[in-house]
């Protein structure tokens, strides 16, 4: 393998790592404080993708104003699910939570069959992340040099917003003990609420990176992402903001690199992330980063 075809593949596989970080970022933060996996995440690439594609499309919108309305309603999108499907159950067992944010997967993936019909729909990227640039014989597409760069951008807004707002004090708060944080006088219903927001905005920016760099939307589109990115949360230390970015972007470098070095091996790509997935929770349950937690009874 000659260096720029080498260069080539690492471009691609940070690329990748970004778009899984980014995602795997609101898995972790809903996580850390409701100690909830809420398999609806990945669905949320799709509303935002839809959503995008008719702003562009039907209403002739420019491609930056559709985004921004694509990511603002997948975020109010995330707040209703949290209000009407998880709130009323957060006092019962962890499995019907469990059971519900998989039921409001299925809800999404089988509304967007019959609103958006099942046939694939090519979306339109802006000429922008279409332009290919050169770089000493390594070519990079516009989308492959941007997802890093806006994934980079998004994690330092949100690691100053955990760390250095009085919000995310109380984000904090409310991840290392739910009940004392309601007695010290935090709104804990509104915090949920803001790291459901956040979250589904970051899945939402996810969403709409996905389609440019794999221009095609169907209904099921989020369904395999979101497991590698709840995949990536977990390798990564399921809880933990760092942990969901180091995890994406070993599982982005790690699945590009294993169809570069070896080409056989290709159609199992998917099942790398599974295999890795077994891996560290036989060797380190806990993740790369994560912290030994106790379970609330």
């Amino acid at each position: 393998m000659t260096l720029e075809l080498f260069l080539q593949h690492l471009t691609n596989g940070i690329s990748l790592g970004s778009l899984y970080a980014l995602i795997a970022i609101g898995y972790t933060m809903v996580y850390g404080i409701l100690r909830l996996i809420n398999f609806a995440h990945g669905d949320l690439i799709m509303v935002a993708a839809y959503i995008a594609f008719y702003g562009v499309g039907i209403f002739a919108l420019p491609w930056y104003l559709s985004f921004f309305i694509a990511v603002l309603l997948s975020m109010t999108l995330g707040i209703i699910t949290e209000k009407a499907a998880y709130k009323p159950l957060r006092n019962s067992p962890r499995i019907t939570i469990l059971i519900s944010a998989i039921g409001v997967s299925f809800l999404l993936q089988n509304l967007g069959i019959v609103l958006f019909g099942g046939r694939p729909k090519a979306f339109q990227v802006p000429e922008i992340f279409a332009k290919v640039y050169n770089f000493g014989g390594v070519n990079i597409v516009g989308v492959t040099f941007f997802i890093p760069v806006i994934t980079v951008i998004l994690l330092i807004l949100l690691v100053y917003l955990i760390n250095f707002t009085k919000a995310g004090m109380a984000m904090r708060a409310v991840a290392k003990d739910y009940d004392t944080s309601s007695l010290m006088g935090i709104d804990v219903n509104r915090i949920i609420s803001l790291t459901f927001g956040v979250g589904s905005a970051l899945a939402a920016v996810g969403g709409i990176m996905w389609s440019l760099k794999f221009p095609q939307l169907i209904p099921t589109m989020g369904l395999m992402p979101g497991l590698k990115c709840f995949i990536a949360a977990v390798v990564g230390g399921i809880g933990n903001v760092t942990g969901a970015v180091v995890g994406g972007f070993l599982l982005g470098l790690g699945e590009i690199l294993l169809v570069a070095f070896f080409p056989d091996l290709s159609g199992y790509r998917d099942a790398f992330s599974f295999i890795l997935l077994i891996i560290i929770l036989l060797v380190k349950p806990t993740g790369i980063m994560g912290e030994k937690i106790a379970e609330k009874v």
